[in-house]
């Protein structure tokens, strides 16, 4: 895949700046699979979206941006009204985007270590090592978060070196172990029930994943850096999934 199709991206998700219609010309109409519920089908309703959020006068901040076979992924920070914090995903076929998955949470202050949602290393290294990787990450993510075997976290994280940016935890293993434990009755309950995607770029792997946060339908999307087979930085937003009669299109968040 050509570097262009980042630059594509890059453009279509700044056109939520500027309202520019034919940022969203990357998006095959035809063909446009939009998993956001929130927002209609087509390049026609992303222009429409545009060219409100516009209004707005928001700042759109692509801090991470990948690239893995046909997709494109990002890590990005938009100021509208508020902040938020988001991971987009993009599927390409003959030279257009035609899948399109998000995962938005509201920006939070930095973390008890002093981390905020998307400070940390942004530098794309050890390609030839993307495979092993998203297999590390897939297996982390069967053992540790969707069966819960605990017990293996610190055979996937470098706990010497481990930086933490979701901003409920530091950067020590037993906090995220606790966290991963808790109960419905402790009040931050969390439960990861099926992993949909995996993608990643040298270093970095994504994965997206549904389950609950505290009873409610839940999509967590979680950004892991590696360094020597081991896990040593995470980012991660997660977002409540409207009822299915809220939804404005009819693909599901998956």
């Amino acid at each position: 895949m050509s570097s262009t199709y980042k630059e594509q991206i890059c453009r279509l998700l700044k056109g939520i700046e500027t309202g520019d219609p034919e940022s969203v010309t990357v998006v095959n109409e035809d063909k446009y699979i939009q998993h956001n519920p929130q927002t209609p089908e087509g390049s026609i309703g992303l222009a429409e979206l545009f060219k409100q959020l516009s209004k707005t006068n928001p700042g759109v901040n692509i801090v991470r941006i990948f690239e893995d076979g046909d997709f494109i992924f990002a890590h990005t920070e938009y100021d509208f009204s508020n902040r938020n914090i988001g991971f987009e995903i993009f599927r390409f076929e003959n030279g257009q985007a035609v899948e399109h998955w998000d995962n938005i949470q509201h920006r939070k202050d930095p973390n008890p270590a002093g981390n905020s949602m998307i400070d940390g290393s942004v530098e794309i290294t050890d390609l030839a090592l993307t495979e092993k990787n998203r297999n590390l990450i897939r297996k982390f993510t069967d053992e540790a978060l969707l069966h819960k075997h605990l017990d293996k976290l610190t055979e996937y994280i470098d706990q010497d070196r481990y930086t933490e940016h979701n901003p409920q935890l530091g950067n020590e293993v037993p906090s995220l172990r606790a966290h991963l434990a808790a109960s419905e009755t402790d009040g931050e309950h969390i439960s990861y029930d099926k992993c949909h995607l995996i993608l990643a770029e040298g270093n970095f792997v994504l994965t997206a994943c549904e389950g609950t946060a505290n009873q409610a339908w839940t999509s967590f999307f979680d950004l892991y850096r590696l360094s020597n087979g081991r896990i040593v930085e995470h980012w991660d937003t997660r977002e409540a999934i409207p009822p299915r009669n809220e939804w404005k299109n009819d693909n599901g968040k998956f």
